[in-house]
């Protein structure tokens, strides 16, 4: 992208996102161009951000890391980021924002990710400012899916899951965010949703994993699960 081009970009988007994470990112930057329209949001499912099902789940041995100190992101572009902030913080490691990409070569326009990052990306930010290893898994089928989640709640490991919120919400493009715990038999995945106008929310595993199984555009690979540990 040409200078010029990036400075047309960067004042495109601040304009349009100025009002941070609580506005609609036009779907030429992050939607992934499917059509959601006959999908019934889980916002209307019993278990979404039922308070008793969420304090069981908050209870959960890795939940409880993340609990208090949820930060969420500054600008619609910036969940992945947010996501390694937050699972830095639920290590006790010391990143906030403002320093998460500082070293990776993965530079902001005026305080925006043109695109958001991918998976891989975001595998190498874990790397550089963790310093843990990292598995990215992408082609997941269902039951492997399934297997992962049964580790969710091994306070040795961590997981952020990038999903599309087209077949969870019915609109709305790619994001990541971290799963914070397990509830094996309700079948339920607490994911720490950074985006602050959505809180963390309670899901059947087969919708996230819905979800998580569809095409990223910038990538133009899977999405799916990185496993930190």
């Amino acid at each position: 992208m040409t200078r010029v081009r990036k400075v047309l970009w960067s004042i495109g988007l601040t304009a349009l996102l100025l009002g941070g994470s609580f506005v609609v990112v036009p779907r030429l930057l992050w939607g992934d161009h499917g059509d959601y329209s006959h999908v019934v949001s889980i916002k209307q499912t019993a278990e979404y951000q039922d308070s008793a099902l969420l304090r069981q789940a908050w209870a959960l041995p890795v939940a409880r890391l993340y609990r208090n100190d949820i930060d969420f992101q500054r600008n619609a572009s910036f969940c992945g980021p947010t996501s390694i902030v937050n699972v830095a913080r639920s290590l006790n490691q010391s990143i906030d924002q403002a320093g998460v990409l500082d070293g990776t070569g993965i530079a902001p326009v005026m305080g925006f990710l043109l695109g958001g990052v991918t998976l891989d990306q975001l595998a190498g930010i874990v790397t550089q400012k963790l310093g843990r290893h990292v598995t990215v898994m992408r082609d997941l089928d269902r039951q492997g899916f399934r297997e992962q989640l049964r580790h969710v709640n091994d306070v040795s490991r961590r997981y952020v899951v990038n999903f599309s919120r087209g077949p969870l919400f019915g609109s709305g493009g790619g994001h990541h965010s971290p799963i914070a715990g397990y509830l094996e038999d309700q079948d339920l995945v607490l994911v720490v949703d950074v985006n602050k106008a959505y809180g963390p929310w309670l899901v059947k595993s087969d919708r996230l994993y819905d979800a998580m199984n569809t095409l990223d555009a910038t990538s133009h690979q899977k999405r799916g699960l990185l496993e930190i540990d």
